[in-house]
């Protein structure tokens, strides 16, 4: 009879917990996510996950209240309610399956992210030979459009000296030769400035200092002389190869901060729907005080005053979510939930100093998680997005991280490792 190791069954059951948001199902994501949160839960929790855990069932609840103001249907509100509810579960099942040490978390981390990579060429190479695909468009629809665990793997992997990941050399190169071209070949925006961040933080280069200044200070020049050469080059939205994704680099700066759209001009409707669902969305919560404040609440919906075809493929007028994580929150929840997020996010960026090492490394890790989870909710759902899963991510690196210092606590025979 084969025996199976508890640590085992825990790193088997994360691998699920992140592959099945892959399938871009959420209700299948729901079911088990939730599953695994209840039969793994633990007796006590430490009080920064509570405060994180906390805050999210806060603006759910903001939401829940704000809801009697408003009308809404009953599919809609419960939708909300499960989509409210994901980084909350998230959050509390990365936490339940890092039980203990033995279960080599970054180890657990990167295996998953080459799990997943390996399928992801698997698709592309099956899409190149039968369905003929070369143009980006097609191999991103067929492959899928980004993958910020593949990111984190990848980043585990080039920092392996820095986490503890004692892989050989041979590998440590093919597990990164994986990484990187299945990385690169989502041709995702979203990921390549996931990895700069993340490099940045891990280099420490958000620490205020002369060093950080200078590199800093010389990424804003080449980002703007980048940006004045691309303004001054023409690219088609719909060309194939890498000119349909400098179009959309071009097109980065302006696609969510627009403060005025044609909804009638096709182009600028395409090339700037974010601003738009932003302007329609303060426009309408605006029409009271309430729902500046505490949002139109669960069920609540976005009227485009048009319909639109979504990712997944259904024509609607009426949004239940936007792109943008920020104003979904201000839907939802108002003023007060955004001020709930950003408070999550800054005390995610602001762990205390500490003596130890490994443990910088890992507020490092999480500080560029809460660093790019701030700039990427201005063009994704951030921890509410239906494929998202880095609440788990959290969660899973939060719990080792309390793990660790309680491991130097008793060795050093110290009360306090923080300055």
């Amino acid at each position: 009879m084969i025996k199976l190791k508890k640590n085992l069954i825990y790193q088997l059951l994360f691998a699920l917990c992140i592959a099945v948001t892959y399938l871009n199902n959420y209700e299948l994501t729901f079911v088990v996510w939730s599953l695994t949160a209840v039969l793994t839960l633990k007796q006590r929790y430490s009080s920064t996950i509570l405060f994180y855990i906390f805050i999210f069932t806060s603006i759910l609840g903001i939401a829940f209240i704000s809801a009697f103001f408003n009308e809404f249907l009953q599919y809609n509100y419960f939708r909300d309610v499960s989509y409210l509810l994901k980084p909350v579960i998230g959050l509390l099942l990365g936490y339940n399956l890092c039980r203990n040490e033995d279960i080599k978390p970054f180890h657990t981390i990167v295996y998953t992210g080459l799990f997943i990579a390996v399928i992801h060429l698997c698709i592309i190479a099956y899409s190149i030979v039968v369905y003929r695909v070369l143009n980006i468009h097609e191999l991103r629809h067929y492959g899928g459009y980004f993958s910020d665990f593949e990111v984190y793997s990848l980043l585990l992997i080039i920092y392996s000296d820095r986490f503890k990941l004692n892989f050989s050399k041979n590998r440590k190169l093919i597990i990164l030769s994986i990484l990187l071209i299945s990385s690169f070949l989502y041709v995702s925006r979203t990921n390549f400035l996931q990895f700069l961040i993340f490099w940045m933080a891990m280099s420490g280069y958000f620490k205020i200092n002369k060093r950080s200044l200078k590199v800093i200070g010389s990424f804003i020049v080449f980002i703007i002389l980048l940006y004045t050469a691309l303004f001054n080059m023409k690219f088609s939205r719909n060309g194939s190869g890498m000119e349909a994704f400098w179009f959309k680099v071009k097109n980065a700066p302006i696609e969510a901060f627009k403060s005025k759209v044609n909804k009638e001009n096709w182009e600028d409707f395409n090339d700037n729907y974010r601003s738009y669902e932003k302007i329609v969305t303060l426009k309408q919560v605006g029409e009271t005080n309430v729902g500046i404040v505490l949002g139109k609440g669960l069920g609540s919906t976005v009227d485009l005053r048009r319909e639109v075809w979504t990712n997944d493929g259904e024509f609607m007028r009426y949004l239940p979510t936007l792109h943008n994580g920020f104003i979904t929150i201000y839907l939802k929840a108002g003023l007060v939930g955004i001020a709930l997020y950003i408070l999550f996010l800054f005390y995610l960026c602001k762990l205390p100093k500490t003596q130890d090492d490994y443990i910088t490394q890992i507020n490092l890790l999480l500080l560029g998680t809460g660093i790019f989870l701030f700039l990427s909710s201005w063009v994704l759902l951030g921890l509410y997005y239906k494929t998202e899963n880095k609440s788990i991510i959290i969660g899973f690196i939060i719990c080792y991280r309390e793990m660790m210092i309680k491991r130097e606590r008793l060795k050093t025979g110290s009360k306090n490792l923080f300055y």
